[in-house]
């Protein structure tokens, strides 16, 4: 991938993983599998969050994400809506108050945030309607976290190397210590050394990491 100055951006270490046809097929087959039979399982609960979301604050269900994947190709994720309605509004008067250094806003106790979306972010709940971006493939169950397309533009090219992968819906940071992590390219040094330890195994290690952290209640 080339820069808008022409310059060939810089790339990170790949697990030779990688570059296997039938390892990169099994990652899509799980990706597949697990989040049918999630999307399956979870319905009647999807269903009821998306009552709970209209009926406590006002503004759509569904909030659409506009997120940065593979080699920089935005697209629109989806999560259930966990801030006002006018949040993105918002964020603005905010800034002074991020808590991450680096292009990533993140704020503990960010007052746009219902106190249905506090509690969805506490198990993560708001980040089942994912699962459709997963089987749609912009996603796979575990892979580098997708920035907002507002961060990626600020992003300087060490930190784009974290895209060179398709991004996840839980990654290292996520198992990793996520709310004590404040510098983006701590975080950033995450994704790399899964791109470059990457194989079945890892994401089945994260993914089973991923439920104990999620059942913990740790989110924000």
């Amino acid at each position: 991938m080339s820069t808008a100055a022409g310059q060939t951006q810089a790339q990170p270490v790949f697990s030779s993983n990688w570059h296997h046809p039938l390892q990169i097929g099994c990652k899509r087959a799980l990706d597949l599998l697990v989040s049918v039979l999630l999307l399956l399982l979870f319905s009647p609960l999807l269903l009821i969050l998306a009552l709970l979301v209209k009926l406590t604050s006002r503004g759509p269900i569904i909030y659409r994400w506009n997120v940065v994947g593979r080699n920089g190709h935005p697209f629109v994720g989806y999560k259930f809506r966990s801030m006002v309605a006018n949040a993105d509004e918002l964020k603005a008067k905010l800034e002074d108050r991020n808590e991450m250094s680096g292009p990533v806003f993140k704020l503990a106790k960010d007052p746009r945030i219902t106190p249905l979306g506090s509690w969805m972010r506490r198990y993560s709940l708001d980040e089942l309607p994912q699962l459709y971006s997963v089987l749609k493939g912009d996603m796979s169950l575990v892979g580098p976290r997708p920035p907002l397309v507002t961060e990626y533009v600020r992003f300087n090219e060490y930190q784009k190397q974290k895209l060179a992968v398709k991004p996840g819906i839980t990654c290292l940071w996520q198992v990793s210590g996520r709310n004590e992590l404040s510098d983006f390219d701590e975080w950033v040094g995450l994704d790399l050394s899964y791109i470059q330890r990457w194989s079945l195994w890892l994401d089945l290690t994260i993914l089973f990491k991923t439920v104990a952290v999620v059942f913990s209640g740790s989110g924000r």
